[in-house]
């Protein structure tokens, strides 16, 4: 009876390993070529849409393979990468700016398997083709942002506390004020001290001048920042690539590494990833008419902008904040009224602007203005032409219902999307600072399926052979070490597709190595098996002892492995951390195979009954 397990531990068993089966079929179905299309305003495509796609694609002579909606996007899979990109560029050119059609690579997983949550692990730049940016963050060019941003508070600041000065100047990282005598100077000091802490005021000892400086921590702070920004600005970005799992990561103080699986055509990421984009709050102008400044007589102060429905709006030129004086915004619900609402907070210095406007605009509208400039790529005569496009529209306009200052929130917002959408624009709708791409690779598609054959057969070779070795010398034991190394392999890329892990090319390594050392378990297993057979024991007590003897040096060698690989996972980077997660899980999965999925079998084979030997 030593030799059994009782029923509901075999049955948990096997119930893992079916999960497993299930959850890595999903890498056995493959992908389509598709075009994702998704509205810019993120409210999600309708039937119109779906019936003008369908007319476009019809138009240029393709049959798509099917269009499905996906969480407010249209899907169009196609059979091969030609008609993909054929009905991209034809759908971009129809549909226009209102919407983006990215490249796309679908899972053709069955739809009972998407029901239970299966999909298949992402394959990494390495073994799907895309490319590689290294950037730089400019930090000097932050600091002098920040600089100019402080010359033009220090003015407002003076002139509003009635604080009469000479000139407001720069000098390197120095702000100079220079004053007319040593009281206006005093006053000066003492205000500017007092709502602008993150500053350094010096006097200048031969004449009225005050000296400002960027204290060290505020800078350090404004460099922070400014990477965090063009970090989330960047995640923004890419979206609109229709990328599946792209890697976008800080490296170093002042770097970012942005790697896009399965985009092919660089000049397009490099557009979408340079362009510069600021946001401003302005007044409506309801004292003009907007027919007359359609006609082109736009009255003086005013200016006219169109909003994201082709709406056009006339805007008091006058900007009372901009987009670089906004801290934070977050997406929520209207106390009173509990209609979608987004709440920002703005620094001192736009609360305190934004606090006399509201005051004397009270029951009056206010717009958000989204300015972008963007670098488009077009074909012209043969040519590869580069066009500098500036886009600037209205993307929401809300009535100033009472005085706001530091925080406020914006209300008249038809859904919680639209509400999350101007969130994440208000948030990270503009570079902090600028960049420069200091390193650039691109990885072919049939370079990465290379990879992928390569890595395959490799592995297959390996695994075969030891299948093949291990049976051999182990006889009915290695058959069933060998079925136990399966379900390993199996176990391990359901757990992968689980956690939706990337695969890469070190992951394959990692793979092929978790094989090896999960038939070494078993291998000592089946010795000290070997062992207790030649000191006379019986076949069943030889069974039993030889598991439990082996199951310290295994936990042993596996725990030291284990720990190897999270210190890489914690300490390395990239490719190093696909390699330690593979590892990390392999071990996991390869301590259950090898002891209690073998084990259980064994138990089928010979616990219930008088055994002279054992095939071994």
């Amino acid at each position: 009876m030593q030799n059994r397990f009782p029923l509901w531990k075999n049955a948990l068993i096997v119930l893992v390993l079916i999960i497993g089966v299930v959850y890595a079929l999903p890498n056995l179905f493959g992908e389509d070529p598709a075009v994702q299309i998704s509205s810019q305003r993120g409210v999600g495509v309708d039937e119109s849409v779906k019936i003008r796609v369908e007319n476009v694609v019809k138009e240029v002579g393709l049959t798509p393979k099917r269009i499905e909606d996906q969480q407010g996007k249209l899907l169009v899979r196609f059979d091969t990468t030609e008609a993909q990109l054929k009905a991209a560029d034809k759908l971009r050119e129809e549909l226009g700016d209102g919407y983006v059609v990215a490249l796309n690579l679908a899972p053709v997983t069955p739809r009972w398997l998407q029901a239970v949550g299966g999909k298949p692990m992402y394959l990494g730049l390495d073994l799907r083709g895309g490319v590689h940016f290294l950037l730089r963050v400019d930090m000097e060019a932050a600091v002098n942002q920040a600089l100019e941003r402080y010359l033009g508070d220090v003015r407002a600041t003076l002139r509003e506390s009635k604080i009469h000065y000479l000139a407001v100047s720069r000098d390197g990282e120095e702000i100079l004020v220079k004053f007319d005598s040593l009281e206006e100077m005093s006053k000066a000091e003492s205000e500017l001290g007092r709502v602008f802490r993150q500053l350094v005021i010096n006097k200048d000892k031969e004449k009225p001048t005050l000296k400002l400086l960027i204290t060290d921590a505020a800078k350090r702070e404004i460099q922070s920042f400014a990477l965090k920004q063009n970090l989330t600005t960047l995640r923004n970005r890419v979206n609109e690539l229709g990328v599946a799992e792209p890697v976008i990561q800080q490296q170093g103080e002042d770097r970012i590494v942005v790697q896009l699986p399965g985009v092919q055509d660089t000049a397009r990421a490099k557009e979408i990833l340079g362009a510069t984009a600021t946001l401003e709050f302005r007044l409506v102008d309801l004292e003009h008419d907007v027919e007359a400044a359609l006609a082109g007589h736009s009255p003086l102060g005013a200016k006219l902008y169109y909003d994201r429905s082709g709406k056009p709006v006339l805007l008091k030129r006058q900007v009372i904040v901009s987009g670089d004086q906004i801290i934070d915004a977050a997406a929520g619900f209207d106390q009173d009224s509990g209609t979608p609402a987004v709440f920002v907070t703005l620094d001192s210095i736009g609360a305190k602007k934004m606090d006399q406007v509201t005051k004397e605009n009270i029951g009056k509208p206010m717009a958000v203005v989204f300015i972008e400039n963007r670098v488009e790529t077009k074909t012209v005569n043969g040519q590869v032409v580069r066009e500098r496009k500036r886009v600037e529209e209205v993307i929401n306009i809300a009535t100033i219902r009472g005085r706001f200052g530091k925080r406020f929130q914006i209300t008249g917002l038809d859904t919680t999307e639209e509400a999350r959408n101007l969130a994440l624009l208000l948030r990270a709708g503009s570079l902090a600072a600028p960049m420069d791409i200091v390193e650039e690779r691109t990885v072919g598609p049939s370079l990465g399926q290379e990879n992928i054959q390569r890595g395959f057969w490799a592995s297959v070779f390996g695994f075969g052979l030891v299948l093949g070795f291990t049976a051999w010398y182990y006889k009915v034991f290695g058959l069933v070490a060998d079925l136990a190394l399966t379900f390993n392999v199996v176990l391990l890329i359901a757990l992968l597709s689980l956690l939706q892990a990337t695969l890469t090319l070190p992951g394959i390594a990692g793979i092929a190595l978790t094989m090896g050392m999960a038939v070494d378990a078993n291998v000592l297993i089946n010795e000290r098996i070997k062992e207790e057979l030649r000191n006379g024991s019986s076949p069943q007590a030889s069974i039993y002892a030889g598991y439990e003897k082996a199951f310290a040096t295994i936990l042993d060698s596996n725990l030291t492995t284990l720990v190897v690989g999270l210190v890489l996972f914690g300490l390395g980077t990239g490719p190093v951390k696909g390699f330690a997660v593979t590892l990390s899980l392999g071990i996991v999965t390869s301590m259950f195979t090898a002891i209690l999925v073998t084990r259980m079998v064994i138990n089928w084979l010979y616990g219930n009954r008088r055994v002279a030997r054992l095939s071994i």
